[in-house]
């Protein structure tokens, strides 16, 4: 059968506008696409911390919205290092997501012999949050407040055992301030993670943590720990009755920070993509449910000024950082 002339001009007018798309679209055209497959969203901690607690409602609100699975992976050790470290050498396409936290702003200052820099060989595309911590303690400790916490341990000098998320992490640096702040000697205890750190605390194997809302609820709920006090200067809307450290030891306040970033040489398409999807995201009266069950404090950027949020979180450890080793020096 002959083919049609008529139809052989619309193909080649087809053909010939796709052309012109094409070259009008340039390099961006395949990020057009995105995304094409699953997106792998890596947690640097251990499972039941606050990090995926954040992270996994967004994901699924992702996966929604996109039609691609976005799928939380926890990869822990070295305080979150291990699982930052790999996304810095994941290819630059998107397909690679880090729930980045306080941790990586310490780390900076905290670990200067990292072979990354989370400032520099990461895009952050988005925050999410940020949440108070508590001082926790195992009920086996007679003290159920802070003052006789400090009491007890002043009298109990290098006989406590406190337990932390990692080295360099945001719960051990609390820790190492308050020590330094309240002049007390103890022993820290460095786990893979709040997770199995909690684990000890409710079994009675250390005998205090700083931890976020998050983490602990489950066990704090099920009378298995005590807390004692907040890390953040006013009080917590979940836990009101707790009394922030700073009324005892003034110029103390720490508290956790969470975002999202990408490797180095993300396309801006993907980045801006990625900014305003977690943005609706945290704005969806579900997940700011979910925050508010863990007594997290929403936040939200655009996507030029995720880098400088970052960065005076950098800041802002550096100076707490110093004041920990001033503390402990006077």
């Amino acid at each position: 059968m002959p083919i049609d002339g008529t139809i052989t001009r619309r193909a080649l007018l087809r053909a010939a506008t796709c052309t012109a798309m094409s070259a009008l679209a340039g390099p961006g055209l395949a990020e057009a696409a995105y995304p094409s497959r699953s997106v792998t969203w890596v947690l640097p901690f251990a499972v039941g911390g606050a990090t995926g607690r954040l992270a996994r409602p967004i994901c699924e609100r992702l996966s929604s919205r996109l039609g691609q699975p976005f799928i939380p992976e926890n990869r822990p050790g070295a305080g979150g290092n291990v699982g930052t470290k790999s996304v810095v050498d994941a290819a630059p396409d998107g397909y690679t997501i880090l729930a980045t936290s306080t941790a990586n702003a310490i780390n900076v200052t905290f670990d200067p012999s990292l072979p990354f820099d989370a400032a520099h060989d990461l895009i952050h595309v988005a925050t999410l949050a940020r949440t108070p911590l508590l001082l926790l303690v195992s009920n086996e400790l007679p003290v159920k407040t802070l003052a006789e916490f400090l009491a007890y341990a002043k009298a109990n000098p290098g006989k406590l055992s406190v337990g932390s998320a990692g080295p360099g992490t945001v719960q051990h640096l609390s820790a190492e301030l308050f020590r330094a702040m309240a002049g007390l000697e103890w022993t820290h205890v460095h786990y893979r993670g709040s997770g199995p750190g909690l684990v000890d605390l409710s079994s009675g194997h250390v005998h205090a943590m700083f931890d976020n809302i998050a983490s602990s609820l489950e066990l704090l709920q099920g009378g298995k720990i005590r807390a004692l006090a907040v890390t953040t200067r006013d009080p917590s809307k979940l836990m009101p009755d707790l009394p922030p450290i700073w009324t005892v030891l003034p110029g103390f306040e720490t508290s956790g920070f969470y975002g999202a970033a990408v490797p180095r040489g993300t396309p801006q398409e993907i980045v801006d993509l990625l900014n305003h999807e977690i943005n609706l995201a945290i704005a969806d009266p579900a997940i700011r449910k979910a925050f508010d069950e863990i007594g997290a404090i929403p936040i939200t950027c655009s996507a030029r000024d995720c880098g400088g949020v970052f960065a005076a979180e950098i800041v802002r450890w550096r100076q707490l950082i110093a004041l920990s080793r001033a503390s402990s020096n006077g």
